[in-house]
């Protein structure tokens, strides 16, 4: 595939705009914006954070774009869309494969605990940018740019970045 940073740009430009990210925000809030190119496709998105004093992370608002050229099934590409940004957020905020003397320690989902519903806000977007007639593939394509979203917004709202993943209790520090 080639790579078209029009394309990028309208993406970026768009998540932007629909999360209003010039607006001024209270202190401890912030907006994050990321965007990606991957499988001919284009991702993006733009996440609101709110984090207490006492480091309590909560994600307020989340926008996410897809551009792959010509959505085929619509409800599929908006469900790989919604999916892929869960498990990005999931993976960013703690999930974590340790080994200790060469073993896996996690187990199964009760020792590597994905993220829960209420850990996702209910103003959670997502939208299709069709760009031509041309299908591209929209396979993870939520994946990559929510964390770097995420982290750009912790960002924002406190001034410290955030260097490892998981996230864990980074802020509580």
């Amino acid at each position: 595939p080639t790579f078209n940073p029009g394309r990028l740009s309208r993406l970026t430009r768009f998540v932007a705009e629909r999360i209003d990210y010039p607006r001024a925000r209270p202190k401890g809030t912030g907006v994050g914006i990321a965007a990606h190119f991957t499988f001919g496709g284009y991702g993006a998105h733009a996440i609101e954070v709110s984090v207490s004093d006492d480091g309590e992370l909560s994600i307020e608002r989340i926008v996410a774009a897809m551009d792959c050229g010509f959505a085929v099934h619509p409800n599929a590409v908006e469900a790989q869309l919604q999916g892929g940004t869960v498990d990005g957020l999931s993976t960013a905020l703690g999930l974590e494969i340790t080994v200790r003397d060469g073993q896996i320690v996690q187990s199964n989902f009760h020792d590597y605990p994905l993220a829960k519903i209420a850990a996702f806000p209910a103003r959670f977007e997502s939208h299709i940018l069709e760009y031509d007639g041309k299908p591209t593939g929209v396979g993870e394509m939520g994946i990559p740019s929510a964390a770097p979203a995420l982290t750009n917004a912790i960002f924002a709202a406190t001034g410290q970045r955030i260097r490892r993943l998981p996230i864990g209790d980074q802020l509580k520090t």
